[in-house]
């Protein structure tokens, strides 16, 4: 009887094993990436933040299944109005300081003040708003595909009217 069971164990294994290794290896890069600051490729922020953020997307794609990571750089005044995500969203302060309004209230008065170094997450679906009073770098972690949903759809920036004479020309 012991047998039968050290040989069943032996050859569910012997099954398993390839597979559990074929799953880590398709979650692991096969090459190696170091992104020194002087080496960050900002571009213009994506469509769906007001305008002014700029991004750089390190590993990954947000728009695409999957993990990914890029860095958000926001001027010096810049606001994000109140708005929620689909997936949990992680945020480390690389530098400057971000202010962090949370719940259904937003009280800006009872914001987190969130100076360079600090990390934090907050689950999915829950309002919040963000601002920066000098400029802020941040650095999101996160699983595509990544969405921001605004409260208010009058604050979404992808809803905004093309002002006449614009003929279809973002900038």
């Amino acid at each position: 009887m012991k047998t039968s069971a050290v040989l069943a164990l032996a050859i569910l294994l012997a099954l398993l094993l390839p597979a559990a290794r074929s799953c880590a290896e398709e979650t692991q890069s096969t090459d190696m990436r170091l992104y020194p600051p002087a080496t960050v490729e900002w571009k213009a922020g994506p469509a769906a933040l007001p305008p002014g953020a700029k991004v750089a997307a390190l590993e990954g794609d947000p728009t695409k299944e999957g993990p990914f990571v890029v860095r958000l750089q926001f001027p010096s005044g810049y606001h994000i109005p109140p708005h929620t995500h689909p997936k949990t969203e992680r945020v480390t302060v690389i530098s400057g300081t971000m202010l962090l309004a949370m719940g259904e209230n937003l009280d800006r008065s009872a914001a987190k003040t969130l100076p360079a170094g600090t990390y934090g997450f907050w689950p999915a679906g829950m309002k919040h708003t963000a601002w920066f009073e000098n400029e802020t770098v941040i650095q999101l972690h996160g699983v595509g595909p990544w969405q921001i949903n605004y409260v208010n759809p009058a604050d979404d920036p992808r809803n905004a009217k093309k002002s006449p004479g614009t003929h279809g020309v973002s900038g």
